[in-house]
């Protein structure tokens, strides 16, 4: 009997520390910019070894879409925007429980698998054997809405609008170029530089900062972690030296305190 009671009681002990560990984590749901994907990825896996009572989940997607999402109530606790915009659009609605903070600064690419955009750099699009060119919405992508600041900027936009097809956000545009269903396509340096893409053999050309506005991006605490300390551990998380490491691995500038 002595045997059986002590049996009973270590898997009841074992079974309490499981659930109460269980139960002690906090989850957070991150929503982001589908540039991020692979850069938010590291710094979320680095962020989860130094906090693992913290569960935090990231959605990708187009910030427009986000920002419907999050207007209409969705339970998202933070917002990770590729541009200021949006957050701020947030800010006015009040739906967000932080400042505002710019974590990165992103970069617009040509890139392509059929040619070198380095040689004809923005010309390049102008080719003849150009059928399609790929860029994300400009409505919903805030890096679909400079790269058509940069066709204007350079007078080839009413040429190429007919050639235009939009990704919901870059990272489907970027698909259209890998797949072959577009010849060419602006992107973001981000994307390019992750390993899967540098697999597909294309080039790229960066495209110059001064073609159109900055590709300032915006973190916010949302309305709905209000008084949350672990959205606010993630959300400082982003500022410090290991996660600026990785955003600039991957193309981003940024700004560390």
């Amino acid at each position: 009997m002595k045997i059986k009671k002590t049996f009973f009681s270590t898997w009841t002990v074992l079974f309490l520390l499981i659930f109460g560990t269980m139960h002690a984590q906090q989850k957070i749901t991150i929503a982001a910019a589908a540039n991020l994907k692979i850069a938010l990825d590291s710094i979320n896996t680095v962020f989860k070894i130094q906090n693992p009572t913290i569960n935090s989940q990231v959605t990708y997607g187009a910030s427009g879409k986000f920002f419907e999402q999050i207007s209409n109530s969705a339970p998202f606790d933070l917002f990770f925007s590729a541009d200021m915009d949006y957050p701020k659009k947030l800010e006015e609605k009040k739906l967000t429980a932080s400042k505002i903070k710019m974590y990165a600064t992103g970069k617009l690419v040509i890139w392509s698998k059929k040619t070198d955009p380095n040689k004809s750099r923005m010309n390049s699009l102008l080719n003849s054997d150009i059928r399609k060119i790929a860029i994300g919405n400009p409505v919903t992508a805030p890096y679909g809405e400079k790269a058509v600041e940069s066709l204007k900027f350079y007078k080839i936009y009413d040429k190429l609008k007919s050639k235009l097809v939009f990704g919901e956000n870059i990272t489907q545009a970027t698909q259209f170029i890998t797949t072959g269903n577009a010849d060419i396509g602006i992107t973001a340096l981000s994307l390019v530089l992750t390993p899967n893409m540098k697999k597909e053999g294309g080039k790229y050309y960066i495209i110059p900062t001064n073609s159109h506005s900055a590709l300032e991006q915006g973190c916010v605490i949302l309305k709905n972690a209000k008084g949350n300390p672990s959205a606010l551990k993630f959300y400082n998380f982003i500022s410090s030296k290991k996660a600026a490491a990785i955003f600039k691995y991957y193309g981003y500038d940024t700004q560390t305190k």
